[in-house]
């Protein structure tokens, strides 16, 4: 069963698209039928499937996801008590709670069964520069 690691650089919160890696994965695979498991290897950023097409939709789930868990630093999170890495530690440990860190899609014809304006992100949740690995496991 393929399996390869794709290591990707993030330059802080944001969503990072790597469907392109994993389409090239697939293909190089010559898998017909199956299913891949892609899975991030970390605490404080997560996967999501995501429209691809407008570039909106990057900035809204951005703000949204500020609004929902802000920096342990805003008032509202006076609570927290986990900041030994700063004030973007344990919000990004939380957003990685509310999302996911591993995703399965379907393959048919050695591609992935993708809808046509869904692309694959790694949903970056701290605030400095980091190096996110990414496994990539076909089976089938």
């Amino acid at each position: 069963m393929p399996q390869t690691i794709v290591t990707l650089s993030t330059r802080g919160q944001g969503l990072y698209e790597f469907t392109d890696q994993a389409n090239a994965f697939v293909r190089q695979s010559s898998m017909q039928e199956g299913l891949l498991t892609i899975f991030v290897r970390h605490t404080s950023c997560s996967l999501l499937i995501q429209e691809n097409a407008d570039p909106d939709v990057k900035t809204d789930l951005n703000n949204f996801f500020r609004r929902l868990v802000p920096p342990s630093s805003d008032p509202s999170m006076r609570w927290v008590v986990h900041t030994t890495e700063g004030p973007d530690d344990m919000p990004a440990h939380i957003k990685a709670a509310l999302t996911q860190v591993s995703i399965g899609i379907p393959v048919s014809n050695s591609r992935l069964v993708l809808g046509t304006w869904q692309g694959i992100y790694l949903f970056e949740h701290r605030d400095r520069p980091h190096r996110r690995d990414v496994v990539l496991h076909l089976s089938g």
